[in-house]
């Protein structure tokens, strides 16, 4: 599979061969890194090292994460203009403009100001250094329907 790597080194010790092999194998999901890592440490014993894992976000999912606060965001905005709309007794209509003012992205990355190293953290202080946030601010104009609007649909 493309997301597996696997270097073999073959010697010789005295009169018996010896074989060292490591792998190396990108998952996208984190249980079944664990499902995995549990069984080769299971079947295999001592005879398995297994490194802390490395964490990282592809460009694709950085831009899904964008892309998804932003929805969010915009959600956001019409049900807070939903909410208004009651307030006064009308109703909203269709989004006349939506604009994305600002965006914001932060974490995702071990902090260069710990003094330990990153194989010294916690597999939890790992995932809580490489959790990726966003924020999104959005600008949004809706039109409002008046009362005598809705009782026209009603008749």
């Amino acid at each position: 599979e493309e997301n597996v790597t696997v270097t073999e080194d073959f010697s010789r010790v005295e009169n018996t061969y010896q074989m060292e092999a490591e792998v190396c194998i990108i998952f996208s999901d984190f249980g079944k890194m664990q499902n995995v890592c549990n069984l080769l440490t299971e079947k295999l014993g001592t005879s398995v090292t297994i490194s802390p894992p490395h964490f990282y976000h592809t460009p694709e999912a950085v831009d899904t994460l964008r892309r998804q606060v932003c929805v969010a965001a915009v959600g956001n905005t019409q049900r807070k203009a939903q909410e208004v709309c009651r307030l006064f007794g009308q109703s909203l209509g269709k989004p006349l403009l939506i604009r994305e003012e600002e965006t914001k992205e932060w974490g995702g990355h071990i902090d260069s100001h710990l003094s330990n190293s990153p194989d010294s953290l916690t597999l939890q202080e790992r995932i809580q250094n490489a959790t990726a946030y966003a924020s999104c601010r959005v600008f949004a104009v809706f039109e409002i329907k008046g009362k005598e609007n809705r009782r026209n649909k009603l008749l």
